[in-house]
């Protein structure tokens, strides 16, 4: 069966169905996982949670993993129809060995993929570029025959995500969580099971938009990230004069909120609130924040004793940094929220919680509270096609001998920081483009520094997308 090796992505498996994923190469694909994660010793009940999204391929898709991984003799946990945080919840709650969920996350409705985890003691570990994505690639691309002594075993487990959100209401004191009154959107994907199950135990008000499941996305793409999305569930904010908005994405292990004027919560405001709290708590813990925006999160460390770490972009690689530092929390500007409770995994509810806690104690608007936290301007991330004839790593290497008096990292791309405004510049992980993102304490000045920036990029013709 024809695998193509490009389905193999930084962070998951994922392509177009059913040209470069389908129910037959699935099979030889989950077996590759299943001949990587599982000990080489033999073991009895080496339990793989598997779930499944909305997408009109999933089904199939399941029950060909499904049907391989009972071939290799593992015992199957049938999650059924889950959010991917819920996956991850149930790995450590239940102490499964590993899980995979059947999902293209927010990408439009004829992708489809697999993420991949495996638990090591309270840890979650994503098999990412690396954490043994090439392995399970190798094993894939071999042809080897996959024999299997025993037969495998499968069960439901049917309950994870009521279990889920019962574990994350006791964060707070539920008889003082005020009533609210929210527009959620989930653009009929996963986001809206949790966001149902949250709010038959909490009260207030949810207005729904775009909760039937529906892998065809009829109301837009799940990817908040793209904020034409979000045109409807900000005018429905502000027309309701709710309190706020919500808009996970399309496998809900990302979310983003909006304030009551209708304005989009940027991402590191919502892990500035949330490191706050922790450090509230408890001083001195480790905060991570992506090298993209770094200034709000690490001003908040600074006024309220925490300790900031900054990490690459990519869940995969943040959720491993979290674990490999101890750190309390991660924020990333593309709204993924991780947790060490969690075992270094994303939980939306968790986030929704603790933002429904604060707004009760601080009986303030949303967007009053996250304008307390901000002290730094973000530009929002810009996109550029290159033409195949120039070399990314030419552009990044000429930004760098350009601004070379300024703070320089590689850690992921280029990143250059000056006393008050910063900059980085890298390449896509998913898609053949060159990302450029700068924040600054002064509006003003962010915007010349913007212009200066996109002159220099636009002497190698490229496209802003």
């Amino acid at each position: 069966m024809f695998i193509q090796d490009k389905i193999f992505k930084a962070y998951d498996i994922r392509g177009v169905y059913p040209y470069e994923i389908n129910e037959k190469n699935i099979s030889i694909i989950v077996k590759s996982i299943y001949a990587y994660l599982k000990p080489k010793s033999e073991i009895q009940n080496f339990t793989i949670a598997l779930g499944y999204d909305m997408r009109l391929s999933s089904p199939s898709l399941f029950y060909s993993a499904k049907k391989a991984l009972l071939e290799c003799g593992a015992s199957v946990i049938n999650l059924g129809l889950v959010s991917t945080p819920t996956l991850y919840y149930s790995i450590l709650k239940y102490k499964y060995d590993a899980g995979i969920q059947i999902s293209a996350s927010h990408n439009p409705k004829q992708y489809n993929g697999l993420k991949i985890i495996k638990r090591l003691n309270n840890k979650i570990i994503k098999i990412g570029k690396t954490t043994g994505m090439n392995e399970i690639k190798k094993i894939a691309l071999s042809n080897c025959k996959f024999i299997s002594k025993r037969n495998g075993t499968f069960k439901k487990n049917l309950n994870v995500l009521q279990n889920e959100v019962t574990d994350a209401l006791k964060l707070i004191n539920l008889k003082q969580l005020k009533k609210f009154t929210i527009v959620a959107d989930p653009g009929n994907a996963m986001g809206s099971l949790y966001l149902n199950k949250l709010f038959k135990e909490i009260p207030g008000k949810l207005i729904r938009m775009n909760f039937k499941l529906d892998g065809t996305f009829p109301s837009h793409q799940p990817d908040p990230l793209q904020f034409d999305t979000l045109r409807s569930i900000r005018e429905r904010v502000i027309k309701e004069k709710a309190d706020f908005g919500i808009a996970p994405d399309g496998d809900g292990d990302r979310i983003f909120f909006i304030d009551e004027k209708g304005s989009v919560i940027p991402a590191t405001l919502i892990s500035s609130l949330i490191t706050r709290e922790i450090l509230l708590k408890k001083k001195n813990e480790k905060i991570l924040v992506d090298i993209r925006y770094t200034n709000n999160v690490k001003n908040v460390c600074k006024k309220y004793k925490g300790i900031i770490s900054i990490s690459k972009v990519g869940h995969a690689l943040i959720t491993e940094q979290l674990n490999k530092e101890k750190a309390a929390f991660a924020g990333e500007s593309s709204g993924h929220f991780y947790f060490r409770e969690t075992g270094g995994a994303e939980s939306s509810i968790r986030v929704i919680v603790i933002v429904l806690n604060v707004l009760s104690k601080e009986n303030k608007p949303i967007s009053e509270i996250v304008s307390d936290l901000s002290t730094s301007y973000e530009s929002g991330e810009i996109n550029f096609e290159l033409n195949t004839d120039i070399s990314p790593t030419k552009i990044i290497n000429d930004f760098a001998k350009t601004f070379s008096d300024g703070k320089i990292s590689w850690l992921d791309g280029l990143a250059i920081d000056f006393d008050n405004w910063r900059f980085n510049i890298r390449s896509s992980n998913t898609e053949p483009l060159l990302r450029l993102n700068i924040e600054s304490d002064n509006k003003l000045l962010l915007e010349e520094k913007l212009n200066i920036l996109l002159k220099q990029m636009s002497r190698f013709g490229a496209k802003r997308k």
